[in-house]
């Protein structure tokens, strides 16, 4: 097996690069740091081109049965100090490695006869996008939908905070105008969460074919989704502060949907 004891070492300065939202995009590859979320990415069909491994890491990890079947993918072992350089995390197990992504259409998705989608709106930041999946995965939603997204998908910080829920969850990327079509074509109800509606959350009907449609964080949804969605939407906000974190928004909402379909 190689191994880089150098942070000069063309592959680790390569390493750091696929930070960048364009490298990865230039090289279509992307980066995945833990031995629990390759374990996930391997059970939704994602093989790694090759893997990084900091031995006396990765012999503290919980899940060292990850590399059994892995036996023909290429394996460079690197020191404790290079691997710092590389990670994006603290408390690693010591495993870095690189996959291909995939494409993520609204044809893949394979739905429920009575759906629950989430519907993001230009979302920008990683850490809301992964903490949306770990809520879509919890509660069992047919799919994120992400219209004209901002944030890369494969960013490592939307992994990271997924904690891998990117590899459980249905994940697709299109226009506004694209997931409204498919919607409609489906039969699904857009609500439109937003804090001038007159409809609390709770008074709504979710038990039906039903999608959330969340707004960016700082602006909240653009006139092309108030316009065209079925119904608005708010959550009660009795402090000083009227608005909640989009993560925590969806929850909220999320899991209403899913009191209400007795789950």
């Amino acid at each position: 097996m190689e191994r880089i004891t150098s942070l000069q070492n063309p592959k680790i300065k390569n390493l750091v690069k696929l930070s960048k939202k364009k490298e990865r995009a230039l090289q279509n590859i992307f980066l995945l740091e833990g031995a629990r979320e390759l374990s996930l990415a391997l059970s939704a069909d994602y093989i790694p081109e090759t893997i990084f491994i900091c031995p006396e890491l990765f012999e503290k990890s919980e899940y060292p049965q990850v590399l059994d079947t892995l036996s023909d993918i290429p394996k460079i072992e690197v020191t404790e100090n290079v691997f710092e350089k590389i990670a994006y995390r603290e408390g690693s197990d010591g495993l870095l490695s690189l996959l291909r992504p995939k494409a993520h259409t609204l044809d893949n998705l394979n739905l429920s006869d009575n759906p629950f989608i989430i519907m993001l709106e230009a979302v920008e930041k990683p850490g809301n996008l992964g903490a949306i999946l770990r809520t879509a995965d919890a509660a069992q939603a047919d799919a994120v939908i992400i219209c004209d997204p901002l944030s890369d998908i494969y960013n490592p910080n939307t992994i990271r905070s997924s904690v891998g829920c990117l590899f459980t969850t249905q994940v697709a990327a299109c226009t506004s105008d694209e997931a409204l079509l498919w919607l409609k074509n489906k039969g699904i109800t857009t609500f439109a969460a937003e804090l001038q509606a007159s409809q609390w959350y709770q008074d709504t009907d979710f038990t039906k074919p039903s999608a959330v449609i969340m707004g960016a964080e700082a602006d909240g949804l653009t006139e092309f989704w108030l316009d065209k969605a079925d119904a608005r939407i708010k959550i009660p906000m009795r402090g000083a502060i009227d608005s909640l974190n989009v993560s925590v928004s969806t929850a909220i909402i999320t899991f209403e949907a899913m009191r209400q379909r007795g789950f």
